[in-house]
């Protein structure tokens, strides 16, 4: 699991035009938590999962859900 990078998230986050600590202090996590979610190193929680897409205003779709064709 998680074994890829998030590019999906680092793209989202930088068209809200946020840095790795705006958008870990929006959804209070730390700024490492963000980097390692984009790095593809750490599986965040549903719940986490569901405030990154409120602040960057997209779906779990867009962001996480990987399709598995």
């Amino acid at each position: 699991m998680g074994e890829h990078k998030n590019i999906r998230l680092k793209l989202a986050r930088v068209q809200k035009d946020l840095s790795q600590e705006q958008l870990a202090e929006a959804v209070g996590v730390t700024r490492q938590t963000i980097g390692l979610i984009e790095a593809g190193n750490y599986n965040p929680t549903i719940r986490l999962c569901v405030a990154i897409c409120k602040v960057l205003g997209t779906t779990l779709n867009d962001i996480f859900w990987e399709e598995e064709e």
